[in-house]
């Protein structure tokens, strides 16, 4: 997480992939339920460009403040804002 950019995003499943479990985006959602403060666990949305989990409302402030823009349904728009590590 610390690697994505201001202004970018990554979803859960490519973090998975990334670490080499394909299957493993629930796992990731759940590391980041608990990762620690000055994380920007607010980069990391879910497939559907959607801020889940808790404190959804404070993320989506935080992102906006990164400069991520929502589309009108409360997605973001992943063709934009994806970030995939090289």
């Amino acid at each position: 997480m610390r690697q994505v950019p201001p202004g970018r995003v990554i979803t859960y499943g490519a973090i998975a992939l990334v670490l080499g479990k394909p299957n493993g985006a629930r796992e990731v959602g759940w590391a980041m339920a608990v990762c620690p403060d000055g994380v920007p666990a607010q980069r990391v949305i879910n497939a559907r460009g959607e801020v889940s989990g808790g404190q959804a409302g404070v993320r989506r402030k935080q992102l906006e403040a990164d400069g991520v823009a929502f589309l009108p349904g409360g997605r973001v728009d992943l063709d934009r804002y994806l970030w995939l590590p090289d």
